[in-house]
């Protein structure tokens, strides 16, 4: 009896959780195509932000709901970045910056990224703009990291384009 409630319950606390994941997704889409996504970052002369985000994450969820999100449906970010996740166990295809196949593991890999979540700036041609933000960190001071780390990737692709 005692088993059954307690799957019930982990089963409900699941299914009320769903509709901010499925806001998370919605808002900070999956990346099926990075050299698109860089396009449209050139477009606003800004930088691709990806968040590498982990199944069952529970920061990376936080990351997403309490951060990213908010900064989607914000213009002045909208602006300065094209916000993507890559789900770092995924073998689904992806294209690169570069145009050639991979996947979200893959690239994950190839970008150094073990513990998620993991925040990273890249340019147009798919370099790095900066550090990495790794992990969730002191979430007081979590947005100011991230405002300083899109600032920062900003100016770097601002002075490129001179």
């Amino acid at each position: 009896m005692k088993q059954t409630l307690a799957t019930l319950l982990v089963i409900v606390a699941w299914a009320l959780s769903a509709p901010a994941r499925a806001a998370a997704t919605d808002a900070v889409p999956a990346s099926v195509d990075l050299r698109k996504d860089a396009a449209a970052a050139q477009g606003i002369n800004g930088a691709v932000l990806v968040a590498f985000v982990g199944e069952q994450c529970r920061y990376c969820e936080r990351v997403l709901r309490e951060f990213l999100v908010p900064m989607s449906r914000n213009g002045d970010y909208r602006s300065k970045v094209v916000m993507r996740r890559i789900e770092t166990a995924s073998h689904a295809p992806l294209r690169g910056f570069n145009g050639e196949d991979t996947t979200p593991s893959e690239f994950a890999q190839a970008h150094g990224v073990r513990l998620t979540p993991t925040v990273m700036l890249f340019d147009n041609k798919g370099e790095p703009l900066g550090k990495p933000l790794i992990g969730l960190g002191p979430v007081d001071y979590y947005g100011f990291y991230l405002d300083q780390a899109i600032d920062g990737a900003l100016e770097k692709v601002r002075k490129l384009g001179k």
